[in-house]
């Protein structure tokens, strides 16, 4: 097991310093650096200390335009991102050309997400070889044979729970695919019924 890991380590060293790193050296510019760099510190370095990083540039909000939510209510951006980012959930949304539109940003998250997946097929979003899969779901959702599809893992102690939903228009157009993650391990153990609230004092 110590050989296998030493090869596949010494084989992914070896690409990124003679493949990778000069192919980006020869395309990528200085604020494409910078750019990239607040990118990565969401994810951490690994057998390096953290180097200095200029904040990323921060989006600009709209948050006084209000939304109609199609007759049930309405509320402004700035209520939905709050929401959307407060669900116990790791949501992705994926439009009908298979490019990444929206991704939540939970406090606690199960994947890696980073602003730079947006706009991204979601076929490059994926491990090679899960790709296979993602194209089945996909296609099955385009032409209708089905409207969603469910996996669950186990991770860090935890059972992650993973369901792809089929977008429709009121015509039955497809619209895109919207994946949602949750944390199912305290569900799973539920028992009985809880009808108050048990908080303390």
């Amino acid at each position: 097991m110590i050989g296998h890991l030493f090869m596949l380590m010494m084989r992914m060293a070896y690409k990124e310093n003679l493949v990778i790193l000069p192919a980006a050296s020869a395309t990528l510019h200085g604020d494409d650096s910078k750019e990239m760099l607040p990118h990565f510190a969401e994810i951490g370095f690994c057998l390096i200390d953290t180097p200095k990083i200029e904040a990323a540039t921060s989006i600009e909000e709209i948050s006084g335009d209000t939304v109609s939510m199609g007759g049930t209510g309405e509320l402004t951006v700035s209520q939905i991102i709050t929401m959307m980012n407060h669900l116990p959930v790791d949501i992705t949304f994926v439009d009908e050309n298979d490019e990444v539109r929206y991704f939540s940003n939970p406090k606690d998250r199960f994947f890696t997400r980073s602003p730079a997946i947006i706009g991204r097929k979601v076929q490059n979003c994926h491990p090679s070889d899960s790709v296979d899969v993602v194209n089945k779901i996909v296609e099955a959702f385009k032409n209708r044979t089905k409207d969603d599809a469910k996996f669950w893992i186990r991770m860090k102690g935890k059972v992650i729970m993973i369901n792809y939903y089929a977008l429709r228009d009121k015509n039955g157009a497809y619209k895109g695919t919207i994946e949602v993650s949750q944390d199912i391990t305290e569900i799973q153990q539920l028992e009985g019924e809880q009808r108050l609230l048990d908080w303390e004092g």
